[in-house]
């Protein structure tokens, strides 16, 4: 039979492993949004280009660095979940360069909000690579609406 601190000591190792695996799938979706995330706007880039050949040039460095972020997030083996989704639509286009340009920018900047707003909830590491992310899309918003690519 065991004594109260025995099962105090069991039921708080156990529930400890609840919390860990808790946190584990939360890091995990979390790492998954994320990348999903720069998928999107990889998608996003690359309609661009294809919409205005004009930008091509100034577009394919942010591009590049949209790239590396998504495999910066994508998971060492792929999720179940991931194959199984229908691939999405290819984004609207403004055919304007400029508004193209600000749609662009506009979709960094949500990006880089929405992985702002996660870093509370990330571990350490994930916080990490979430912020140089974040703070990457924000120079990226800056370069298409008013700097120099």
């Amino acid at each position: 039979m065991l004594t109260g601190g025995a099962t105090a000591l069991l039921a708080g190792c156990s529930s400890g492993g609840d919390d860990a695996d808790g946190r584990a799938f939360a890091t995990r979706r979390l790492r998954e949004s994320a990348g999903q995330d720069s998928a999107r706007l990889l998608e996003r880039y690359d309609a661009t280009i294809a919409a205005h050949a004009a930008l091509a040039r100034r577009l394919r460095p942010l591009r590049a660095e949209v790239a590396r972020h998504a495999e910066a997030f994508s998971p060492q083996a792929p999720s179940p979940s991931a194959s199984a989704q229908a691939p999405p639509a290819a984004p609207e286009v403004p055919g304007d360069e400029s508004a193209a340009l600000a749609a662009l920018a506009d979709a960094e900047r949500r990006t880089a909000d929405a992985r702002t707003a996660a870093l509370g909830s990330a571990p350490p590491e994930l916080a990490r690579l979430l912020a140089s992310v974040a703070a990457a899309g924000a120079a990226h918003a800056y370069l298409l609406t008013g700097g120099d690519a």
